[in-house]
Order: structure tokens, then sequence, then C-alpha cells
């Protein structure tokens, strides 16, 4: 099977990161947006704009509150997808896997990199839950920095996930609407990836 040029390498995960990197310099904003699809109790779909913070050796790694419609779905399902996708290179990626949590040390090290405001905002910020008005967010995040000072702890609602693929598929647009697809599929995540070239 040809896969050369954009396409080549044997690990799904250089490749993605490779991907990435290229749309670093040509997307004008957020190349790491994702959209994140989970599914409801009643399997009902749920999709969104997230930011994906790392690629790491076998698996992306994005950050949430627990407590959030998203958090609590793949919390109940312990399953989700997503998809980049970059206008600027006319190539997407999805991802469909299996989930855990993140929230150790890595989580703690990429909460402190945020800005102070960003920190104090995950913990102002009862997500996706009704809210009354603008205002009462604001008031409730000046509360938070009177209370929580200039160095918050990561709040224990507040963590990462780490999606470990079954399927990641690479798409690039061709001409005539020919496009370039391949799958890389396995049955669990202790077995071989086996890639096929898929139609357009």
């Amino acid at each position: 099977m040809d896969r050369s040029g954009i396409f080549a390498g044997s690990d799904p995960f250089a490749i993605a990161q490779r991907w990435l990197t290229e749309a670093e310099a040509t997307e004008p904003n957020d190349p790491n947006a994702i959209a994140l699809a989970t599914v409801d109790a009643d399997g009902l779909p749920n999709v969104r704009m997230v930011l994906l913070k790392e690629i790491e050796v076998d698996a992306f790694v994005f950050y949430t509150n627990y407590g959030s419609t998203k958090g609590q779905e793949i919390a109940a399902s312990g399953k989700a997808a997503f998809v980049l996708h970059w206008k600027s290179l006319r190539r997407q990626i999805r991802v469909r896997g299996v989930t855990e949590r993140e929230d150790g040390p890595q989580a703690d090290a990429y909460y402190t990199s945020r800005s102070l405001k960003s920190r104090l905002g995950a913990w102002a910020s009862e997500q996706s839950q009704p809210l009354s008005s603008r205002e009462a967010l604001m008031a409730q995040a000046a509360k938070v920095a009177l209370t929580k000072g200039t160095n918050p702890a990561r709040p224990p609602f507040w963590g990462g996930f780490r999606i470990r693929p079954v399927e990641i598929e690479f798409w690039a647009d061709g001409a005539f609407r020919l496009h370039d697809r391949f799958r890389w599929s396995r049955a669990s995540l202790q077995d071989d990836w086996f890639v096929s070239r898929r139609n357009p």
C-alpha cells in the first residue's frame, strides 16, 4: 500500500503530531481545536469545540470541568471521538477511542501553566449549569479571586481526559473529490494497528 508523502510513517501519533505542527504555521486561530463528540444516556450525540493540549506517544489529551456535560458523558460511557480539521491544509484527522482521567501531576502542571484569570475562571464556572446572568458569573469570579489568591490549586473537579484510540483516520483533499483516506484501526488497545486505504 502506497502511503508516501504526508501519509508516510509507521506511527499514527507521529503523523498526527507532524500534521498539527504544519497546521500551527498556517491556521490563523487555534490549530489544535477539536470537535469533540460524546453521547448521553439515551445515545443522543453531543459535539462541541475544545482545545487538544497534547499528543502523547499513544493518546490525545484535553482538559475540562469533570462536572460539565461532556465530563459526565465521558465518565458514563468511557468513550469519545473527535475531529481535527484544517481548512488551510485541506486535511482532517478523525479519532475514536476509550478514555481515562488525567488528574495527577500532569494535570497540575498544565493548570499551573494557564493564565491566572483562566485558573480562577475554572473555579468560578459551574460549567454547563444554568446561569442567571453574565454579571453573576463575573461576581463569582471576583469572589474566587479574593478567596483563592494569586496561586490557586487545581480544582478537584477540573482536569484532563486522555483518549486512547482504537481508530485514527487521516484524510486529505483530492482533486474532483477523489480524496485520500487512510484508516488505522485495532480491535483493542493491546492489538497491532491495521492500516487500510478507504474510498473518499
